[in-house]
């Protein structure tokens, strides 16, 4: 049981407890049953807590879809309560009347609110003045942060569709961006242009459910602790490069996407007598070398290949060695220009 909550329930019976009580000590006649009364309030208490238990993890969206339900429900009973069915009816007992009115008007409540339950996704009455699109609630969320959107890389990952969920770039990341790119430093400026590229790269992508939060969470929490209360309102995974950003969310226990490790998850293992094509871009130390380097930014060194420096050859690795950049390859030359 939430413990937040425990209080407020222990609370609440209390109060239906002394209301029943209160009910005996205003009303004369009830005197003698102050003590059932009292019982009968708690009873009433306890049974609300167990159905505000039983309603855990019932959505907002699930709320609003009842609300809805009812009130159509309601207004068609109202309707045909007040339409020429009734007006010329030939029953003249307003008892009579008033029962078909009443199964009329529990029947039309129950049918809306099932309905409205069963398509409770195809409309959004939560959060107001946003477009009426109809989204799968299904789909896994992602919260991105504004490092992410400045590193660059997530256009690319999502063009080549490696990332199977919803994108959700809060109002406050956007806000910080845009207050980056308006900069006087030339570096921040470039970084916070960067980002708004990127911005405009994703929406570009087809079939891409890119999704902007307007909700600015508290305003006095910096832009960190509102990510990691974002994506834990929202049961998303948070997309960021900040390790410090990653680990504080890790400690809230929201799950946490690193491009950085994607990076490193991508590398390719290369073991002695792989063959691999890389273009030659400088010499190396020795006589006769030349260098070249890996997409993961691991240096590839090989020998006699100055001839072939600008060019795209294929070479054979001859030893690995770990490097404090990644991995040091020496390899030796195939051929040519592949």
């Amino acid at each position: 049981m939430n413990r937040t909550l425990l209080p407020i329930r222990i609370a609440f019976i209390v109060l239906c407890t002394a209301s029943g009580w209160l009910l005996c000590y205003t009303i004369q006649q009830w005197d003698a049953y102050w003590l059932r009364a009292a019982l009968i309030g708690t009873l009433i208490g306890t049974l609300v807590v167990l159905v505000d238990i039983l309603l855990k993890g019932f959505s907002l969206r699930g709320l609003s879809a009842i609300t809805f339900g009812l009130a159509v429900g309601m207004l068609i009973s109202f309707l045909i309560s007040v339409s020429p069915l009734f007006e010329y009816a030939t029953i003249n007992d307003p008892q009579t009347v008033y029962l078909f009115r009443l199964a009329l008007f529990l029947t039309c409540s129950y049918l809306g609110t099932v309905i409205a339950l069963r398509g409770k996704d195809e409309f959004n009455l939560v959060i107001p003045y946003v477009r009426f699109v109809p989204h799968d609630v299904d789909i896994p969320l992602v919260v991105v942060d504004t490092s992410t959107l400045i590193d660059g890389r997530v256009a690319k990952v999502c063009a080549a569709g490696f990332i199977n969920a919803a994108l959700v770039i809060p109002r406050f990341v956007l806000d910080e961006l845009q207050h980056v790119a308006d900069s006087t430093d030339p570096l921040r400026q470039a970084r916070g242009r960067r980002g708004l590229d990127v911005l405009n790269d994703l929406r570009r992508i087809k079939n891409l459910d890119l999704r902007v939060h307007e909700s600015d969470v508290s305003r006095r929490q910096d832009v960190d602790a509102k990510l990691v209360f974002l994506a834990q309102s929202l049961r998303a995974k948070l997309l960021t490069t900040d390790y410090n950003l990653a680990k504080m969310a890790e400690f809230h226990g929201v799950q946490w996407l690193n491009l950085n490790h994607l990076a490193q998850a991508l590398r390719q293992e290369l073991m002695v007598g792989d063959t691999i094509e890389i273009d030659l871009v400088k010499p190396g130390k020795e006589e006769g070398q030349a260098v070249g380097f890996m997409e993961d930014g691991s240096m590839v060194v090989v020998g006699a290949g100055r001839s072939h420096l600008g060019r795209r050859v294929s070479v054979e690795i001859t030893s690995v060695l770990p490097s404090a950049g990644g991995k040091m390859v020496f390899a030796r030359l195939l051929e040519g220009p592949a």
